[in-house]
This record gives C-alpha cells, sequence and structure tokens, in this order.
C-alpha cells in the first residue's frame, strides 16, 4: 500500500505540473508556516516546540519548490512580535534557536541561491540570533541569481508602517518641512519606500497552513492586493501537491480576473 500511494501521488504531483505550464504564476510569494507545535503534538512529541524545528528545516525544501517553479521572492513569515511578547520564555529560546541553528545556517546556505533579506525589529532579539541573521545576509548578497529570500523575525505588520512614517516624520523633518507640509505632500510611496521591503515586490500570494484564516499581522501593507489561499495542513505537513494546488488556484483566478483593474 505505501508503494501505491507514493505512486499515486508522484502521478498526481506530475498532473499538477503539466496543468501549471505556461499558467500565470505569482512571482513572490509570502508563507505563513503555522501549526508546527499542533503537528509535534499530532506526532506524539514529548516537546511541541520541536516542531519548529521540523519546521524550519521544511523551509528549504519549500524553497526547492519555489526555484522548480520559477518563483523568484519569498518571504517566510517565522517570529512575530506578538511570539516575541507573549509566549513563555522556554518556547522563545528554543525558537531563537532553530533561526540561528537552522534558518540562518541551512535555509540561508548561499549554495541554495537565495539572496537573503531580513523584515523585522532586529534590536528585538538575542544579540546572538540578530548576529546570525545578519551575517546569513552578509553571506549572500553577492548571490545574482535573481532569487530573494525576506525571513520576517520579530515582525509586525502595524509595527512596520509606525516605524516607516517615524522615519518619513524624521527625513522630513530634517529637511525643514512642517507638520502641515508632511501631510499635503504624503503619498503612498513615501511610505512603501521606507517599509522593510523596501525595494521588493509586493507579494501575489499568501499561503497559510493550519486551517486558520487570517493574516496575523504579516505584510498588512504589502499584500492589500495578494490572492489568499489557506491550507488544512500542518506547516511541517504541508506536501509539494498543497504547494502546487495553491498555485493551481493562483492561476486560475489570475484568468479570471484578466482585464479588471484590481491592482495598481
Amino acid at each position: 500500500m505505501p508503494l501505491v500511494r507514493d505512486l499515486g501521488y508522484r502521478w498526481y504531483a506530475h498532473l499538477l505540473r503539466r496543468q501549471l505550464s505556461g499558467a500565470t504564476l505569482p512571482r513572490h510569494i509570502g508563507l505563513i508556516m503555522d501549526g508546527n507545535r499542533r503537528w509535534a503534538r499530532q506526532m506524539g512529541m514529548a516537546n511541541p516546540s520541536i516542531g519548529h524545528r521540523y519546521g524550519a528545516e521544511h523551509v528549504t525544501k519549500v524553497l526547492g519548490w519555489c526555484t522548480r517553479t520559477g518563483i523568484d521572492h519569498v518571504t517566510v513569515y517565522l517570529c512575530s512580535t506578538e511570539n516575541l511578547a507573549r509566549r513563555n520564555d522556554a518556547e522563545v529560546t528554543f525558537l531563537m534557536d532553530v533561526i540561528e541553528q537552522v534558518v540562518a545556517t541551512r535555509v540561508a546556505a548561499p549554495s541554495l541561491g537565495w539572496r537573503v533579506h531580513v523584515a523585522g525589529l532586529l534590536d528585538a532579539l538575542p544579540a546572538s540570533t540578530a548576529r546570525a541573521l545578519k551575517d546569513a545576509v552578509e553571506t549572500t548578497q553577492h548571490i545574482t541569481t535573481g532569487r530573494h529570500l525576506t525571513l520576517a523575525v520579530g515582525y509586525g505588520g502595524r509595527q512596520e508602517v509606525v516605524d516607516a512614517v517615524r522615519e518619513l516624520l524624521h527625513d522630513r523633518g530634517t529637511e525643514g518641512a512642517t507638520l502641515t507640509e508632511v501631510a499635503e505632500s504624503l503619498t503612498e510611496q513615501d511610505i512603501s519606500r521606507r517599509l522593510y521591503t523596501a525595494g521588493r515586490p509586493d507579494p501575489d500570494l499568501v499561503i497559510r497552513t493550519s486551517g486558520e484564516q487570517r493574516l496575523s499581522n504579516f505584510l498588512l501593507w504589502q499584500s492589500a492586493y495578494s490572492q489568499l489561499h489557506f491550507c488544512e495542513a500542518f506547516w511541517p505537513a504541508f506536501r509539494e501537491v498543497d504547494f502546487l494546488r495553491a498555485l493551481r488556484n493562483f492561476s486560475h483566478r489570475a484568468e479570471r480576473d484578466t482585464g479588471c483593474t484590481i491592482r495598481p
């Protein structure tokens, strides 16, 4: 039976890839990798936090699927500002260790061909975690494959907008502008170019696993026109066929919306 299931899975994955041939695909995918701890409990693990390690390791596999399908921009939601503030110290410490030992070394390995960026408040992280992430950025900055991986760590969408507005006010104040002048001249571009993700495209598709159907403060500004896809599988159990089905749904909706003015 396992052999039959494996053959059936391979056939279905092949069929999905054929259906996506020539289809409209997202340029940038945002991933909310939810359900690590619930998956660990389901698997009978004594410490649910171990699910974070399996989830982090799974990112490497998903990046391989993105490379195979020609998706060049991926943003992964690893840790929110709420995670840092509301979860117990032991879980946060475990998660930071995973980010240092798995994400910043294996997921961000130059050999995978992804140039790494970080979005979030590094100052809110332990010094060793912040250093590991900065090292990942530095060691991949010369990669020229055109593939970009953004790690959202200590990230909050609302805080990002607040920080962008604060930076704008400081910049314009230094130039001698009054608050009235800033208010009268303010544009969307003024905010966009001061976001943590400035210079990179907005996500076309945001995928969230575990069955939850909310953005949880992830790329709030950038995802204004994104398609959203919610998958029941917990993140470590997120399969290539789940990924390909998300792309197929995106393609169908993109074709349906052709000619409609829904995106700037």
